[in-house]
């Protein structure tokens, strides 16, 4: 059983968006509280949920798997990096958001893997990539007790968790030497042009984590290094992002169809937000949710 998402939400939506960027960090929390109740509703029966499974030693370095509970041979599987500027942020934004993601895929056949990573100051440029190919590594290595196809591992990140997720998927220098090691890559209102712009409300998180050299910036870039032979790309955001990434979102599209000859698959979705666009997943809205599911199971 799905539920819709109420009028009064969907009212809210409506109210804050033309105006998202305005106040974007309370927008967020507005958005992850709104959707709690929603979600609270859903049924959660037919999967196995994993808790604060460890990759590594630092307390972020960890996270939670969603497995149907009758698993249909080996699955693909789907890890979800969140965002939260690179300062902020946690797979679990509350109780119920970003769990819902995790919760979608499992629904669906598809094991669900909400990854965390250090935060910055702590940790800088590449750490966050480096935490994503651990939590890959992971689950590499724990494939056959997860039911999970090693070679289905899809990763797709929101926001900074993009940034990382994608710096990793295209930057050679940040993976082992046999490549990314994935099927495909989903890019949701991503960071993946680096900028300290007067534009971005979040400059000054972007100079915690890449430093304030501007001139390393490109460089950092996950759109500077995509090429012919990219992994399998989707880039998805929404009518309401926060201030440039859609812009950003868009040069990667256009780098990956001159790269490749051809555009990757794309989905922009109208009435949403930067925060809803993730947070409604496994509501009863599901043309997002479909259009990720059909490049899972078709990845080009």
């Amino acid at each position: 059983m799905t539920v819709e998402i109420p009028p009064n939400l969907r009212a809210l939506m409506a109210e804050i968006g033309p105006g998202w960027a305005i106040n974007h960090s309370a927008n967020v929390r507005a958005m992850a509280e709104a959707f709690t109740p929603v979600h609270k509703l859903i049924p959660k029966t037919g999967t196995v949920v994993r808790r604060d499974v460890h990759f590594g030693p630092h307390e972020r370095q960890a996270l939670d798997i969603y497995s149907p509970e009758r698993p249909k041979g080996p699955m693909p599987a789907l890890l979800f990096v969140h965002g939260g500027g690179f300062t902020d942020g946690s797979r679990n934004r509350t109780e119920e958001v970003f769990a819902n993601v995790g919760y979608y895929f499992a629904r669906h056949d598809i094991v669900g893997v909400n990854v965390g990573y250090r935060l910055a100051p702590e940790a800088r440029y590449p750490e966050g990539s480096m935490d994503v190919r651990a939590g890959l590594d992971w689950v590499r290595a724990h494939a056959t007790e997860l039911n999970v196809d090693p070679a289905r591992l899809f990763l797709m990140g929101h926001s900074t968790g993009a940034s990382h997720a994608a710096s990793y998927a295209y930057d050679r220098r940040l993976q082992p030497p046999s490549g990314p090691g994935i099927a495909g890559l989903i890019i949701v209102g991503g960071r993946v042009r680096i900028d300290n712009l007067a534009e971005n409300p979040n400059a000054r998180r972007v100079e915690a984590y890449y430093g304030d050299d501007t001139s390393k910036y490109d460089d950092y870039s996950p759109v500077s290094h995509v090429g012919p032979d990219s992994v399998p790309t989707m880039v998805a955001w929404c009518e309401f992002e926060n201030p440039l990434l859609d812009v950003y979102c868009a040069e990667l599209v256009h780098r990956l169809a001159v790269a490749k000859r051809r555009a990757p698959p794309v989905c922009v979705l109208k009435a949403h937000n930067h925060t809803s666009m993730v947070a409604h997943l496994n509501t009863a809205e599901d043309v997002f949710g479909a259009a990720l599911r059909d490049f899972i199971a078709n990845p080009r």
